[in-house]
């Protein structure tokens, strides 16, 4: 512990990126090789490489690999887009799920599954158009929750209460769809609507990650327009900044990640709320030090919430957005207090 007290991370937040994307690649390798056939280390590398058993490799590459992969790049659009959320808005307690976003998203999902399964519960279009759907659900939801809320700018607690408002009207809307719709039994839409990576697959992750990298660059490039921003909108303006037109940009990049992750994952809750909050608190307000940070402890607690879910009641499994809900909801309530003894109700 002494050799952290000594650094100030918010100097060296390369270092801190550095050592919170070293413990992803632990927990992966953990991860890979943990559940009903478990594999040392050694054995997970080989297989990574092409040696080793031919059972090891399948074990490996076809069933848990995949699963990995998707909590990885779920965890980190997750933690990109509250980083984002809480930047435009100044809130911090704003993020994907508390604010609707998550839910709109997910009705738009099941909307899609619904809409475009046929008598055998099979997709009658390619799963390449479920982020879009899942985008212009979050979107839309995003841009009525803002809409309701602004008056004379966004306060903390009433983007809250709306955002709370407009997720309960998409969740009974979802769960009319789930009831209307062949393609789900009510209790996986409920596994599915907690947010879990179960039965992840490769061709999933070939839509997923390609967009999630891409839109996490995209908000990379854009850092001086959110450190602007977070200035406050007189001051922003006062330099040059487009103020109306970045922060459009930016909520629809962070939609676009809430969206994309929603898509094949589900409402895993929280990530979005704990992961900027860790990571201002580390390597401090910069945009570009917290985005990367915030994409790796996202990414850290999205893998071990899946890795506890796969083992620790095997062969039962508990969704994954259970475990990031027991962390995140006590943290959420704190922040709720910290507000309140700020004034911000």
């Amino acid at each position: 512990m002494k050799i952290f007290n000594r650094i100030d991370f918010t100097r060296h937040p390369v270092i801190a990126t550095v050592l919170v994307f070293v413990a992803v690649g632990t927990v992966m390798l953990i991860s890979a090789g943990s559940g009903e056939f478990p594999l040392s280390p050694s054995k997970v590398l080989a297989a990574l490489f092409g040696y080793g058993e031919e059972f090891d490799r399948i074990i490996l590459i076809d069933f848990r690999l995949p699963r990995i992969m998707m909590a990885l790049f779920v965890g980190m659009a997750l933690a990109v887009s509250g980083a984002i959320l809480q930047g435009i808005t100044k809130n911090p307690l704003a993020s994907p799920d508390l604010i609707g976003v998550t839910a709109g998203a997910s009705f738009a999902v099941v909307l899609f599954l619904t809409v475009f399964s046929d008598e055998n519960n099979a997709l009658i279009v390619s799963i390449q158009w479920l982020p879009l759907f899942a985008f212009l659900g979050a979107t839309l939801t995003a841009l009525i929750v803002f809409a309701l809320s602004w008056k004379n700018g966004i306060a903390p607690f009433r983007l809250l209460l709306i955002g709370i408002a407009v997720a309960a009207f998409m969740q009974a809307g979802t769960t009319i769809w789930i009831l209307m719709g062949p393609i789900y039994q009510a209790s996986q839409a409920t596994i599915w609507t907690t947010g879990s990576i179960y039965g992840a697959n490769w061709s999933q992750v070939s839509v997923l990650m390609p967009w999630a990298l891409l839109l996490i660059i995209i908000s990379l490039l854009l850092r001086r327009q959110m450190n602007i921003l977070e200035l406050g909108d007189d001051i922003a303006t006062g330099v040059g900044s487009m103020v109306q037109r970045n922060r459009m940009i930016l909520l629809l990049i962070s939609t676009g990640l809430t969206g994309v992750a929603v898509a094949f994952a589900g409402g895993i809750g929280f990530v979005g709320l704990l992961a900027p909050h860790i990571a201002r608190r580390i390597v401090g307000p910069k945009f570009q030090s917290m985005v990367l940070f915030s994409a790796g402890v996202g990414a850290l607690l999205v893998l071990i919430a899946d890795w506890i879910a796969r083992v620790a009641f095997a062969p039962i499994e508990v969704p994954a957005g259970v475990w990031t809900a027991a962390v995140g909801a006590p943290y959420f309530i704190f922040l709720l207090m910290t507000q309140r003894k700020k004034g911000g109700a």
